[in-house]
């Protein structure tokens, strides 16, 4: 749990804050009016989220990229529809 401190005494505070994140490993929450505004968390803490933050990225381009290789099918021959007994086929909405 991250430890929460209002703004205004953060301000008055900012060098035992950096100590508490740098050396006691701690995350502190700066708050404005009780809800949270920043936090202050280690360097090595922020590269962990930059870390996932790519591996999200990454995850993203890979469905974007197989959802645009997806390609539409073109419609059945009358033939393959009887003969598979399919009763219906779908159409895009407008379409006729």
């Amino acid at each position: 749990m991250a430890y929460e401190i209002p703004v205004t005494q953060a301000r008055a505070e900012l060098a035992d804050l950096i100590n508490r994140v740098v050396y006691g490993s701690e995350r502190v929450v700066v708050t404005r009016h009780g809800k949270p505004l920043v936090a202050l968390v280690s360097a090595a803490d922020l590269a962990r989220l930059e870390a996932l933050d790519a591996q999200e990225a990454e995850r993203d381009e890979q469905v974007i990229s197989s959802v645009s290789g997806v390609r539409e099918v073109p419609a059945s021959a009358p033939q393959e529809r009887q003969r598979f007994g399919i009763a219906a086929e779908h159409r895009r909405p407008g379409t006729t």
